[in-house]
């Protein structure tokens, strides 16, 4: 009930938003002079609350990044260097797997210019930017500097002047499909330290850890004059084990930086290198080798651990990292690989997470020995979890060489083949924890456990849930992890078994239209769209959208691919999608000055953005209406709905008055 209470209000509050100009940045203009000629050009934009602005350094494939255009530059200043900017912050996104960089609360740009002109006194500067909270706005703003009175204003687009223009040279213009999520970085910690901790869990299930815990714990326990000094030396031992995994993660930071890591980790080479680690963790897990440290390393801290005192039991946990490092050493790397496409503190929060799993039995069970007596022994179970995550790494793996060619979009290994490995490594997965395979260091044996049956179950049902992928299956289990739907060789899954009656090969597009999500046909011109509507006599969906709009791809997988909304888009309205972030230029003959904002419209997303503004008073994305076929809303405009019912019943709302 809380839920559906939630929903409703969230549509409420929407749709009476989309009956205004959203404006969530305020920018304030300023220049200083420094020296002869030199000038200092600010730009600080005050964001309000819950919005956030993109950095013009985001990451390729990622967000719409802010640009700058200086115009009337050549001849008469130079622009010096590249714009800097304040704080930002550094967000993976999940729904399209690229990071996203961006401004909370405020956003402050500086840009040091050259005069070389004394007789030019004034600098025109084009900001564009993207601000999205749950809706997404791409704004055009224009400033003007006077270089003699050291005076700022903003101007309207008609003021502009369009020669000798110059963008900064941080910048490019290329097409941008992606945009934010609304996480926030502490709970993606959060995250990185459950998934370590639960890491650091396995990692004592495998030969080199688990044999251990009685050992060292006897050690402890037996040696101390007392109890109690027993299990101060353990609880000694368990932090030196978190303090040596955290410097781990610490050196990294230091040495690479709080945020190269995860520039590195957007790299096509360096996904390249990443699957290449982890195919070598995984073979290694498999049996093929064992990853050893040098035995020498393991000898003098051995001898270290002889000293007695802290110095002594600090030693005593290095040499359990030195030893256990063919079995935790390919989960820690796969951990700082992880972490790493997070920057910031990440990797030290991810060694923490993970040594605290690790350290946690070896106190508990010196504050409590009788609990030694229930631990399972030591068997050929263990080689088993070592060899399941074997197969974890190897499918993890394949999800960097994807990003590498997603980056690059060679489609060398798009949906269908990622899909066609994973569903045979799940496989052969299942089939080892049936004991119908048998990996090198595994024990012989007659029968297997009621636990490995049962993962093998699990393991078998997903196997079987990944292959309807093929065929066009949404797979929203494991979204994010393979190539999107469009990233394949048949949009419409094998054999073309996900196409609609519309789009069938035989029956041509009407003129300006595309097959767009899920195969639905889809005009990008409203004119044209709307001309076919009254051809057919049916209402249309207008469909404001974006190419960098996160909640616009989220309303087209999670909603309109539900079969009762792909059935009524399909049959029953005609789509136009507006995508007003298209930057492709309009023909000269058609660039105007928007009477009502007063801004250039020199791009086919300028013409639709101004459409939306003029027409419908509303800058947001997704904004949806229902017309008639003479362009009448038949309905109230919605927003993000993500609740296919209510969205279903906004859609009958508009039908039925149709």
């Amino acid at each position: 009930m809380k839920k559906l209470f939630y929903l409703f209000a969230l549509a409420l509050v929407f749709t009476t938003a989309q009956a205004q100009i959203l404006n969530p940045v305020k920018w304030e203009p300023k220049i200083e002079k420094q020296t002869d000629g030199n000038f200092l050009i600010t730009l600080k934009g005050n964001i309000e609350k819950d919005w956030h602005v993109y950095s013009q350094f985001t990451p390729e494939d990622g967000p719409l990044p802010t640009e700058f255009i200086f115009h009337q530059a050549t001849d008469n200043y130079e622009i010096i260097g590249e714009a800097t900017e304040s704080e930002t912050q550094r967000q993976f996104n999940t729904v399209f797997e690229v990071d996203e960089v961006f401004f909370v609360d405020q956003a402050v740009f500086t840009q040091q210019i050259k005069q070389t002109n004394p007789e030019h006194q004034k600098v025109q500067l084009e900001l564009f930017y993207q601000v999205c909270k749950e809706s997404c706005i791409s704004e055009v703003k224009f400033f003007e500097f006077d270089l003699k009175t050291l005076t700022a204003k903003e101007i309207t687009a008609s003021d502009i002047k369009e020669e000798n223009t110059i963008a900064t040279p941080a910048k490019n213009d290329i097409e941008k499909t992606a945009t934010s999520t609304e996480k926030k970085s502490d709970t993606n910690l959060a995250t990185i330290f459950f998934i370590a901790f639960l890491s650091g869990f396995a990692a004592l299930l495998t030969p080199c850890v688990f044999p251990m815990i009685p050992m060292t714990v006897s050690f402890f326990t037996k040696q101390s004059k007392t109890k109690a000094k027993g299990v101060k030396n353990a609880l000694l031992y368990g932090l030196s084990i978190i303090l040596i995994y955290v410097f781990l993660g610490s050196v990294i930071t230091l040495i690479f930086g709080a945020d190269a890591l995860n520039a590195l980790s957007t790299n096509v080479w360096f996904n390249v290198l990443f699957f290449v680690l982890l195919v070598v963790f995984a073979t290694s897990f498999l049996g093929a080798f064992e990853i050893m440290l040098p035995q020498s390393w393991a000898n003098k801290v051995d001898k270290q651990a002889d000293r007695g005192g802290y110095i002594g039991i600090l030693f005593m946990a290095l040499a359990l990292a030195i030893v256990s490092f063919s079995c935790t050493g390919p989960i820690i790397g796969t951990l700082l690989v992880e972490a790493a496409s997070k920057g910031g503190i990440a990797p030290i929060v991810g060694m923490l997470g993970f040594s605290s799993a690790l350290a946690l039995p070896f106190m508990l069970f010196a504050m409590f020995p009788g609990w030694l007596n229930s631990l399972p022994k030591s068997g050929g179970w263990l080689n088993t979890v070592k060899v399941t995550l074997g197969f974890l790494e190897l499918a993890l793996a394949f999800k960097f060489l994807s990003n590498a060619d997603l980056v690059l979009q060679l489609h060398w290994f798009e949906r269908e083949t990622f899909l066609a490995i994973w569903i045979a490594i799940f496989g052969t997965m299942a089939l080892y924890l049936f004991g119908k395979i048998r990996l090198p260091h595994d024990s012989p044996t007659d029968s297997i456990s009621v636990g490995r049956l049962a993962t093998g179950l699990v393991v078998l049902s997903f196997t079987i849930y990944l292959i309807p992928g093929l065929w066009g299956a949404p797979l929203k289990l494991i979204s994010g992890f393979p190539p999107p739907m469009t990233y394949s060789e048949s949009p419409y899954g094998v054999g073309g078994s996900g196409k609609t009656s519309n789009n069938s090969e035989s029956i041509s597009l009407p003129d300006g239209a595309h097959n767009g999500p899920h195969g639905l046909i889809a005009f990008t011109d409203y004119d044209k769209g709307m001309a076919y509507a009254k051809s057919v006599n049916k209402p249309v969906l207008l469909d404001f959208t974006g190419f960098a709009c996160v909640n616009c791809r989220k309303m087209e997988d999670y909603v309109w691919s539900d079969p009762r909304i792909h059935t009524i888009i399909d049959k029953e309205v005609v789509l136009i999608s507006l995508y007003v972030d298209d930057k492709r230029e309009l023909p000269l003959e058609e660039q105007y000055v928007s009477p009502e904002t007063g801004k250039k419209i020199k791009s086919i997303g300028n013409k639709w953005s101004d459409f939306q503004i003029t027409r419908y008073k509303a800058n947001a994305q997704p904004y949806y209406l229902v017309l008639d076929t003479e362009g009448n809303s038949l309905n109230e405009a919605a927003g993000y709905m993500p609740d296919v019912s209510e969205y279903e019943a906004w859609l009958r709302s508009g039908i039925d008055t149709f």
